[in-house]
């Protein structure tokens, strides 16, 4: 888990050639603050004393602004980057931080580290990083395939046939992410990846077959690491009342919220002589022109309104 500053440094540094140029701190120093006022803070970024970053980099371009600064601008600035409390300030392009910034740090016990990667390279490798690593995280039940290049949930009762759905759709050339419970992260305000937990990763459970590895069985196409969620189908066994209940124009789509991320959701009907896979696939496509702007039942109601307008005879002129 990376959530202090020194495990950060621990797992990245020897890539991003990151080292300490003060001790290395002996307690945690946490990467996300606690403070309400600086909840909203970046978590990396050049230098910025207005909107600080908690990890502030000052690079070539940085160094030479600093540099053009008057003494009373130069010890404003300082002060201000301090009083901003970051994780801790690196410095790249092997720049040399200033003596008064130094001092500043040790007196407000802010870690310094320096690189000699260039300033926009470690904000972007680091930035990727940090958003998965520190990525708000879910874990559901169900299976999580990739159809037609599009993340599908597959949820319902135990025993309704999600892993025996998704058995046929990767031998109809579809991908497994993760059987019986994927792991989501919020990777962007509406954005959710899906990975699988390391030791289920491969695997497949069927009733009657028991435990199958789908990569030794289908090879490496028929497997995918991780897949950002774009549906969720709910398998479900309903009555007669149940299927007459739903709208035969626009079907059941609503939508599920997971971490603050609205998902759209469809709920399908389980019954003997259905198949599943091709329904799945047919509701992937279905999806994928709604995301393009384009409804079958819009258009469908707009034709009908065409032909009623067309069949309807004209007006008669009154005369008086």
């Amino acid at each position: 888990m990376i959530d202090s500053l020194q495990a950060l440094i621990a797992q990245t540094g020897p890539q991003l050639k990151l080292h300490w140029l003060t001790p290395k701190p002996r307690t945690a120093r946490p990467l996300r603050t606690t403070d309400p006022s600086q909840l909203r803070q970046s978590l990396i970024g050049s230098l910025n004393c207005i909107h600080p970053n908690r990890l502030q980099v000052i690079g070539q371009q940085e160094q030479t602004y600093l540099a053009t600064l008057s003494a009373s601008a130069f010890a404003e600035t300082v002060d201000a980057l301090f009083a901003g409390a970051p994780a801790a300030v690196i410095f790249t392009d092997s720049v040399v931080p200033d003596k008064a910034l130094c001092e500043a740090a040790e007196a407000t016990q802010t870690p310094l580290l320096a690189s000699t990667l260039g300033d926009q390279d470690l904000i972007n490798h680091l930035r990727y990083f940090l958003t998965h690593a520190l990525a708000e995280r879910k874990t559901l039940h169900g299976v999580f395939i990739e159809v037609l290049g599009m993340g599908v949930l597959l949820i319902g009762n135990p025993a309704v046939g999600k892993s025996e759905l998704a058995l046929e759709l990767i031998t109809r050339g579809h991908r497994l992410i993760a059987d019986d419970a994927p792991r989501f992260a919020r990777i962007a305000p509406d954005v959710l990846e899906g990975t699988c937990p390391e030791l289920l990763r491969d695997f497949l459970e069927v009733r009657g077959l028991g435990i199958l590895n789908i990569r030794a069985m289908f090879g490496e196409s028929a497997v995918l690491r991780n897949k950002t969620l774009n549906l969720i189908i709910d398998l479900q066994p309903l009555d007669l009342q149940q299927l007459e209940s739903i709208d035969r124009l626009t079907g059941s789509l609503t939508a599920l919220t997971i971490l603050d991320v609205t998902i759209p959701k469809i709920l399908m009907p389980v019954a003997p002589g259905r198949n599943l896979a091709i329904l799945v696939e047919a509701a992937v496509r279905h999806q994928i022109l709604r995301i393009r702007g384009y409804d079958a039942s819009d258009d469908f109601t707009n034709r009908q309104a065409r032909a009623i307008s067309l069949d309807r005879p004209p007006p008669q002129l009154v005369r008086r």
